[in-house]
């Protein structure tokens, strides 16, 4: 089921990315465009959560295949070097909501400083070239504004989602008796949470069962609250 699950993912964020940008018009009075721009989000969301899943070994079988996705997944979300996801995030499972110890988390608890620090974090300087280059090469043929609004907004917006649903609403202070690593879980029903961010608004059922993949999450939550 992972190896499904992330092959439809990556097919229909490719499918849907190359669609909007060669086919699709930029017309702002028209509900589509909203529709297309949350559709690639969502699954530039999906992208990320899939290397997640590769990072902790559940997306199939092996090391090597799942550090085979989890690289496609991480370089088509924005060109993220994927080893460096896995030391940062395993030290982030290590140390959660250590204001020293966890990359991912900051002591400040301001929504702006955390998620511009949170980029920054990510942010290599090969990154920059390889986004930079794929802008360019795509400019030769693509409206810039079709860029923008088809592939770079979503982008943005999927790790915006990212940060806001899967750390900084489960991390954030206070950090109270009830909560398992540091980590919080959103009061929602399933789909809301699978429309959230693939149910890793269950991140206290996350952290509980690192090994567990996204799409069993829900199994967690509801063993928790039987």
């Amino acid at each position: 089921m992972g190896l499904f699950l992330s092959f439809v993912i990556i097919t229909l964020w490719l499918a849907h990315v190359a669609y909007t940008l060669m086919y699709v018009p930029v017309v702002w009075t028209s509900p589509w465009t909203y529709m297309h721009v949350a559709a690639q989000a969502y699954l530039s969301t999906g992208l990320f959560i899939t290397a997640h899943d590769a990072i902790h070994g559940t997306v199939v079988k092996g090391r090597m295949g799942n550090n085979m996705i989890g690289c496609v997944a991480a370089f088509l979300f924005a060109g993220l070097w994927y080893p460096r996801l896995v030391v940062n995030h395993h030290r982030h499972h290590l140390h959660p909501a250590d204001d020293s110890l966890d990359p991912d988390f900051h002591p400040s608890n301001n929504l702006v400083v955390w998620f511009l620090t949170f980029m920054w974090r990510y942010t290599t300087v090969w990154q920059l070239i390889i986004m930079a280059a794929a802008y360019n090469l795509l400019a030769l043929r693509i409206e810039e504004l079709r860029l923008w609004i088809w592939w770079i907004a979503p982008a943005f917006m999927g790790a915006f989602q990212l940060f806001f649903v899967g750390t900084y609403v489960p991390h954030r202070k206070p950090h109270t008796h009830d909560m398992p690593h540091r980590a919080r879980s959103m009061h929602l029903n399933h789909l809301g949470a699978m429309l959230a961010c693939y149910f890793f608004g269950y991140h206290s059922e996350h952290h509980l069962s690192p090994g567990t993949p996204w799409w069993r999450l829900w199994r967690e939550k509801e063993r928790r609250i039987s």
